[in-house]
């Protein structure tokens, strides 16, 4: 995988996990990949992202793992070096993508107004997050922008669930949408493995 564009064909939902825990990753992993989702955004909002980051990509190698909530320089290649294959922004800064560009991997970096859009097309950026997705505008937005930027591909983020997934992954310039319901804390601190791969399945099914 070496675009970002790929990483949005990967799978139609992305799960997106904080972790507090680096021994949940594993088996997150491999119940995600029994429900047939074959990607994974972890987070780099806890301690437990870098360690969990790594433990999937040397144990769960099936999975396409990627380090989200890359905010700060520096961030990006201890992704890289923990085995995360791209990486996840919430918003881009010009000094954040040239950090994140010298890693070589592909990455999904944050819009939300279609100028931030227009200045990643500009670094030839076609593949985006859409972040935060239902309150910048949801699927209204990405319809009335899909005219002037028909050459964007985005992963909404951000209020996105069961009810309104499917809304999106409709839309011709939505390749996959992120969202955290696949991974609820309750069922991970309990060990519930199997309802989470039950709603990876059902989040299979979407696409």
């Amino acid at each position: 995988m070496n675009t970002a564009s790929e990483v949005l064909d990967i799978s139609p939902v992305v799960p997106v996990v904080a972790l507090d825990d680096a021994a949940h990753a594993v088996p997150l992993g491999q119940a995600l990949l029994r429900g047939g989702i074959r990607t994974i955004e972890v987070t780099l909002r806890t301690p437990a992202g870098l360690p969990a980051i790594e433990q999937l990509a040397a144990e769960v190698p099936e999975i396409v793992v990627g380090a989200g909530t890359v905010t700060e320089v520096g961030q990006a290649d201890k992704a890289r070096e923990a085995g995360a294959r791209y990486i996840v922004t919430p918003g881009s800064t010009d000094r954040l993508l040239d950090d994140i560009d010298a890693t070589g991997l592909p990455y999904l970096a944050g819009i939300s107004t279609v100028s931030e859009a227009m200045r990643l097309a500009e670094r030839g950026v076609t593949a985006m997050k859409f972040f935060p997705a239902e309150a910048s505008g949801g699927v209204p937005y990405l319809k009335s922008i899909a005219g002037p930027l028909p050459q964007l591909r985005f992963c909404p983020t951000g209020g996105i669930d069961t009810d309104n997934a499917g809304r999106y992954l409709a839309l011709p310039n939505v390749g996959c949408v992120g969202g955290s319901w696949l991974a609820p804390k309750q069922l991970l601190a309990a060990g519930q493995w199997g309802q989470v791969e039950a709603l990876a399945r059902q989040a299979a099914a979407l696409g």
